[in-house]
């Protein structure tokens, strides 16, 4: 049975390992992909990664969603993993609506502003 410290240190460490991860993947995304898929990538896999959930009923810990739902799937069934699955597909849902939201809202306009700063240059030669 886990005391209240290493339950602590343990969840610290996950949620340390996983933003790092997070974070490294932002930024070889940046420099690799578009802003759109960068962000759609980086976004679904903080959901995945970060996003709680009870392991199950009476329990007062959480864990990572993606793990229970993992393991209630295996040993249990679908049934049984619908706790964990809900939360982890709204994050899914809600970390696509902001990719969109960014693409429409910030990376559209940064790309027609460079367009026209690269039209505008050509002009003047």
């Amino acid at each position: 049975m886990l005391t209240e410290s290493t339950y602590l240190l343990g969840l610290y460490l996950y949620l340390g390992a996983a933003g790092i991860l997070v974070l490294y993947t932002a930024w070889w995304s940046w420099r690799s992909w578009r802003p759109f898929w960068a962000a759609l990538v980086v976004l679904i896999m903080a959901a995945l990664l970060l996003t709680p959930a009870y392991p199950g009923p009476g329990v007062a810990t959480l864990a990572p969603a993606l793990v229970v739902a993992g393991f209630q799937l295996m040993t249990e069934g679908p049934e049984a993993a619908q706790h964990a699955t809900k939360p982890l597909l709204f994050m899914l849902g809600a970390g696509f609506t902001i990719a969109l939201l960014l693409q429409v809202l910030v990376f559209r306009r940064r790309g027609r502003a460079r367009r026209v700063e690269s039209t505008a240059g050509h002009s003047d030669t």
